[in-house]
């Protein structure tokens, strides 16, 4: 009864925030398509919790976190929809025919993906696949976990000192094999690559940057489940990648590059832990190899 209570009061919140902020209203026949965030539900946007507390039908992936279905109206349809690497998973072309049939019917269909819904989570297609069904859509971008994921590790994206750009990449192909990506010249190219669904493949990708000139003992970390209470962080480096992913879990992102070092000066969530900081992490003398 109290966590009735609870939800409905989450709810409520919800949709107080929605009208104080003016946002748009979810009308049936519509599908919006969220991003949840990586994993912590602070994450979550505010335009995301509005569509979750507004929809009729809310189709969720496996990455998103169970507590913000929690606001969720009474009698809204929750469907699992989610696509895992290794496991049975349901066929993209029927999860688009879903979001297209479910909205002909009048529902506010809500598909809500792990992350943002347009880095690797395939909702382009979703999308693609609603225009050409006449069926009106709006995109709600989430936090990626290649942006979100890495802050709570404390290791920032980019940097001044290590970085001006970075590549983002999949570790995962079509077909399930590594995607045809040119590593020549994203080792060259890149000084910071973050790759995604990547962790049974890092070795092979390891090797190839290796074999394109980048050292191998630049840095690397590993975070597995990303932002939630059990996430976890193994610092390595390039050479070692391949057999410290072995011993992670998924879902998984992986951080190439100098960056890597300043976690050793920004692990906030560590500090909280009582771990010291390192104010000078690019000194190369302070930095260790333990995460």
């Amino acid at each position: 009864m109290v966590r009735d209570l609870q939800h409905a009061a989450g709810r409520a919140a919800a949709l107080k925030l929605a009208e104080t902020f003016g946002l748009p209203a979810f009308d049936r026949g519509w599908v919006w398509l969220a991003g949840a965030g990586p994993g912590d539900a602070g994450l979550a946007t505010l335009l995301g919790l509005h569509a979750i507390a507004s929809a009729d039908v809310i189709l969720y992936d496996a990455l998103v976190n169970k507590d913000l279905l929690k606001l969720a109206r009474p009698g809204a349809e929750i469907l699992f929809a989610g696509k895992r690497a290794g496991q049975p998973s349901f066929k993209q072309s029927d999860i688009s025919q879903s979001l297209v049939g479910l909205a002909r019917k009048g529902f506010r269909v809500l598909r809500l993906k792990g992350g943002d819904p347009l880095v690797f989570g395939r909702g382009s297609e979703e999308a693609l696949a609603l225009a050409r069904g006449g069926i009106p859509f709006r995109i709600v971008p989430g936090v990626t976990a290649g942006i979100g994921g890495l802050a709570y590790a404390g290791i920032p994206v980019t940097h001044r000192d290590t970085n001006h750009s970075v590549t983002f990449i999949t570790g995962h192909g079509a077909k399930g094999s590594l995607p045809d990506v040119d590593w020549a010249a994203v080792a060259k190219a890149s000084p910071t690559l973050v790759l995604y669904m990547a962790r049974s493949s890092a070795g092979e990708i390891a090797a190839r940057l290796i074999a394109a000139g980048r050292a191998g003992d630049e840095p690397a970390a590993i975070i597995s489940n990303a932002s939630f209470s059990e996430q976890s962080v193994t610092v390595t480096t390039l050479a070692g990648l391949g057999e410290a992913a072995q011993s992670c879990t998924t879902p998984a992102i992986i951080v190439i590059g100098e960056n890597v070092r300043l976690r050793e000066g920004m692990d906030w969530l560590g500090a909280m832990g009582g771990k010291l900081l390192n104010p000078d992490p690019l000194d190369h003398s302070h930095f260790s190899k333990a995460g």
